[in-house]
């Protein structure tokens, strides 16, 4: 029986899109206004419905139906696919997080990230990470525009799946950035945060990460950091 939920985040943690994504939201804002952007919002860590409405309002834009913002957005990511696979890349360690994870019989792994059910699908295929995640038991950017309210979603698509309750320390998220910490803390989990993206060790364990690693290389040392914040390995030690 799964008694551990392991969320991933994605960008950042178990990919680097070479810088490539940040292009589609203004270009998404100029096809839903037809003006173009002329200012740039920060991304990381942030669902992406939460990013367009920001440049709505910054630029004074009268809101999009939430449904012709998601759709233009997973069509600017798809007409970026090609550039997005040819610049980016996976993070060295992940491919083996994931596989060590997935071979521990109590954890099941899912996603927790900002991204777009489909552009989350979409980033994971390119790069061959699809395989290793349930993405049923996932949470996204369209399933709720804080991300700490992603947390409880994940929550609950995963204990109707397994048929049992996964409390807070039964949750462990993974990402990269404070926001992520944020998340977890907020919205019920544990959280390893790791240094592959923008934000430094300092900066992580300053947020409040549970723990924090510099990379994905030692799965050693990832897979003691997910022990350890099992409720019978801290009442152990």
């Amino acid at each position: 029986m799964k008694r551990l939920l392991v969320l991933w985040d994605i960008d950042g943690t178990l990919i680097d899109d070479g810088g490539r994504c940040q292009a589609i939201y203004p270009r998404a804002f100029e096809r839903l206004t037809g003006t173009p952007a002329r200012h740039r919002v920060a991304t990381a860590g942030r669902t992406e419905p939460d990013i367009m409405a920001e440049l709505f309002a910054r630029h004074g834009a009268e809101p999009v139906e939430p449904g012709r913002v998601t759709a233009e957005l997973v069509t600017q990511l798809r007409r970026l696919a090609p550039e997005l696979r040819a610049a980016g890349r996976v993070l060295p360690g992940a491919v083996e997080a994931l596989r060590a994870l997935g071979r521990q019989p109590a954890a099941a792994q899912s996603v927790l990230t900002g991204n777009l059910r489909a552009n989350a699908a979409l980033k994971l295929r390119l790069f061959g990470l699809a395989g290793y995640l349930d993405p049923g038991i996932g949470a996204y950017g369209d399933d709720a525009r804080e991300r700490a309210a992603l947390v409880p979603v994940a929550r609950r698509r995963a204990a109707a799946a397994h048929g049992h309750e996964f409390d807070a320390d039964g949750t462990v998220l993974i990402g990269d950035t404070p926001r992520d910490v944020w998340a977890a803390r907020v919205g019920g989990a544990r959280v390893i945060a790791v240094a592959s993206g923008a934000s430094s060790t300092a900066v992580l364990r300053e947020a409040g990460a549970d723990a924090v690693l510099a990379d994905l290389r030692d799965t050693t040392a990832l897979l003691h950091a997910v022990q350890a914040l099992r409720p019978a390995a801290r009442s152990a030690g």
